[in-house]
């Protein structure tokens, strides 16, 4: 006994639901140790005796050996004397006070689960439900924490005796896994036809009207009405999909009609990487991201022979595809063939489903039964249901690969340095949320309510910074709804009480004006914050930038609302988390009709025209002469036309001038096609004029040879690539000149433009040619989804 020692061991990090206590549990096994494990609401504790020897292996393996969805933030290891324990034990969990842990987000159905889903012999085969410790649900199914069966909504089924054996075993692989289940105790899948419902929404509290109460036969009726050409609301993790036969014409043209959704992308589901490659060109980075255990939507370069319809993604070059990441999904894209009016499973095409959320255009994703049986009645044939309630809505994230296979030359050095592939977040969402950004410094709790579109909010308690789910344009009051439901239900899970609310300066965001009436309600510290230094600080706070030096910000986007009234997007900003300067900006321009020219980009492009000068020509705008000088007079007389530098909108301008589109039905609908038909061959620029005086950046120049190449019948792809080009340039000039200026060799790249990654890489490119440092964002989106992030951090140094 004298050679024994003991440990006090305590862990925070992703260390609950993901099996962590089983492998403490086997590790303590293997070295020989005895003790105890245990969760609590502030993470897992460790009591263990053993030889120096093998306590020291123990505390580097646990770190070096972590189970795939585990993730170790901070470790303590304390001496203490040995406590004669005679067995290593798992013992029930503690809640501790106050005390709060990450939660993990959802994960894909692991290799392990999906080989059981299909193996005839196993209990399991074919459940539509199954998974273990390294799969599954985990942040939708969550109410509070510790991570316990009956704070989920697991809790309502009981466990037969064979799930139970396995949960109670530590070297299961289902130990503790909180929604363990099996066709005798689990939730069930069943299949409801919409014409059934229709009746009076008094009447649907208790309405389930099965076409079959048997599983399989509810899951092949479902395949087979797809493949009919129906639309099907199908319950997944997160909220309801719409789900239809991508390769069918009527089929994508009645679901755009219903979900009046006239021309933005739908994503796509397809059954394996195969089927993907038929379709999509795809490099290494994208094969990794499609197959990871997050299963986002990657936006890829579509085949020009696939066959999937143009109106899944109208003048489009890329699409959106996800794997299946639930087992029903595997269930539903399975290889399929109708052989004598019924449904085999046999080595036939694979089905391809567009796979889009379960709403109408703009309003949450559809999380319960009767919810979805009320709203989605109009909009789908049939519904496929289960009664494992959805706690957490949780839409599905949206990533693209940045890649650049040249090899550029830096002046400050002979050496060639590769841009490599990354990650570019879009949509983030299940997979990924709520796992927490890790701060530089330790904060109070901060609460930052984030923008109008694209909304996400952010909790921050200590170095944790919870970045929401996707909330999404709070526009309705059903969004105002779930953003404040989000809130509530973030602060309880991880025990933030704020005590500062950050919130984006415009006066009629529905997210700020929340904030402000809570911070008066509560007495709580309101900071407002500018919405283009959020941008820039939501990169720094995610590449754990102290603040202590001031970079370049380059923030582009489509509208902010701007220290002087005006409305903002073009900034170079020189900043830190305490403050900016803004040295140069974009030029000024009436945005005639205030958020009508969002919609109608030709109003820009006539802005433009009459600023530099040049002819109007009706034909090219695609209106008549009387409108074109209604909204000349708005201009002259500064009537609803309100000043902006937004890049967003001269993209959308210059697209409207290269005769490619003058009214848009999605936000930045001009502009991403205008990107998708640059040439990439194209190494022409048009060019910028800057004048250091006045802080303006003049695109006249641009404008000019834009327009005399459209009218002498230079292609768009050209002028769309020389646009492009330009642009890039003129960031990399701006830069230089801000370096000379101030001395600066670091710079930041966020906000909406940078979706753009034809824009992107070309002015990475070109900044690293030119021997800048260059942070641009990995983790959070450069959107208005990741403002929160930004928000919390300035509103954390400014009081």
């Amino acid at each position: 006994m004298s050679d024994l020692e003991g440990r006090r061991i305590h862990i925070v990090g992703i260390v609950q639901g993901v099996g962590f206590r089983p492998f403490v549990y086997g590790l303590a096994g293997r070295l020989g140790l005895n003790g105890w494990v245990r969760n609590t609401s502030a993470g897992v504790d460790i009591e263990v005796d053993g030889s120096a020897a093998a306590l020291e292996g123990f505390v580097t393996a646990l770190r070096d050996e972590l189970p795939p969805l585990a993730q170790i933030d901070e470790m303590t290891a304390v001496s203490i004397p040995p406590n004669g324990f005679t067995k290593f034990e798992i013992i029930h969990s503690e809640a501790v006070e106050g005390a709060f842990q990450p939660i993990s987000p959802d994960v894909s159905i692991c290799d392990d689960c999906l080989r059981e889903l299909f193996d005839p012999a196993d209990r399991r085969y074919r459940y539509p439900f199954i998974n273990c410790t390294n799969c599954g649900p985990r942040f939708t199914i969550i109410k509070d924490i510790p991570y316990d069966r009956p704070l989920t909504t697991m809790a309502p089924f009981a466990m037969c005796e064979a799930c139970r054996a396995e949960y109670e075993n530590p070297l299961d692989r289902r130990f503790h896994a909180q929604p363990v289940a099996c066709p005798v105790c689990g939730p069930q899948v069943w299949l409801e036809d919409s014409e059934q419902l229709s009746v009076d929404s008094e009447q649907l509290t208790d309405y389930r009207l099965p076409i079959t109460d048997y599983r399989e036969e509810a899951i092949q009726k479902a395949r087979q009405l797809l493949a009919e050409g129906k639309i099907l609301a199908v319950k997944g993790l997160g909220g309801f999909h719409l789900a239809c036969d991508a390769l069918s014409e009527t089929a994508v043209t009645t679901l755009r009609q219903r979900k009046l959704r006239v021309d933005k992308p739908f994503a796509l589901m397809m059954p394996d990487l195969e089927t993907v490659e038929q379709h999509c060109f795809v490099n290494d980075a994208e094969r990794d991201l499609l197959q990871s255990r997050e299963r986002p939507i990657v936006i890829l370069r579509r085949r020009p022979d696939s066959p999937i319809v143009p109106q899944v993604a109208p003048n489009q070059n890329t699409i959106g595809v996800m794997l299946p990441y639930t087992p029903l999904h595997y269930l539903l894209l399975e290889k399929l063939s109708i052989v004598n009016g019924q449904l085999s499973i046999v080595n036939c095409q694979s089905s391809i489903l567009v796979m889009t959320s379960g709403n109408l255009s703009e309003e949450p994703i559809a999380t319960g039964n009767d919810e979805a049986r009320e709203r989605l009645a109009q909009l789908a044939d049939a519904f496929l249901m289960h009664d494992r309630d959805i706690h957490v809505r949780c839409d599905d994230s949206v990533m693209r690969i940045i890649s650049n296979p040249r090899l550029v030359i830096s002046k400050q050095s002979t050496n060639q340095l590769p841009i490599t592939n990354y990650q570019l977040p879009i949509r983030r969402s299940r997979g990924y949320a709520p796992f927490p950004v890790r701060l530089p410094w330790d904060a109070p709790p901060i609460l930052a309510t984030g923008s109008e579109l694209k909304n996400t909010f952010c909790l921050v308690n200590g170095r944790y910074a919870f970045l929401s789910q996707h909330i999404g344009d709070m526009e309705n009051y059903e969004t105002l709804q779930s953003f404040e439901a989000g809130i509530d239900h973030f602060e309880k899970l991880f025990r933030v009480q704020p005590e500062l609310i950050a919130y984006d300066l415009h006066p009629n965001y529905l997210a700020s004006r929340y904030a402000l009436a809570r911070a008066e309600k509560e007495g709580i510290t309101a900071v407002g914050v500018q919405h283009h230094h959020a941008h820039i600080a939501a990169c720094m706070a995610e590449h754990g930038l102290t603040g202590e030096r001031k970079v370049i910000g380059v923030s582009f986007d489509g509208t902010g609302y701007g220290d002087d009234g005006a409305i903002w997007g073009g900034e170079f900003l020189v900043a830190d988390y305490g403050g900016y300067e803004r040295p140069y900006h974009l030029q000024y321009i009436p945005l005639p009709g205030g958020d009508k020219a969002i919609r109608e980009p030709w109003r820009l492009a006539l802005a433009w025209l009459r600023q530099a000068e040049l002819g109007i020509r009706n034909e090219e705008l695609g209106m008549e002469a009387a409108v074109i000088d209604v909204v000349l007079h708005q201009i002259e007389k500064g009537i609803n036309a309100p000043p902006t530098s937004s890049m967003g909108r001269f993209f959308d301008a210059a697209a409207a001038l290269a005769g490619l589109r003058q009214t848009v039905n999605y936000e930045a609908q001009a502009a991403i096609e205008f990107e998708q038909l640059a040439d990439p061959a194209e190494t022409g620029a048009y060019s910028f004029i800057l004048h250091p005086s006045s802080f303006i950046i003049s695109p006249i120049p641009l404008i000019r040879a834009l327009v005399a190449d459209q009218r002498a019948g230079v292609p768009i792809p050209a002028i769309a690539a020389r646009f492009h080009n330009g642009v890039a340039a003129m960031v990399a000039e701006v830069c230089c000149l801000i370096r000379d200026e101030r001395g600066l060799s670091e710079v930041v790249l966020s906000g909406g433009v940078w979706q753009n990654v034809t824009l992107l890489a070309r002015t990475i490119q070109l900044l690293y040619q030119d021997g800048f440092t260059v942070y641009t964002h990995e983790k959070v989106p450069p959107n208005d989804g990741g403002l929160a992030l930004g928000q919390t951090a300035i509103a954390y140094v400014n009081v």
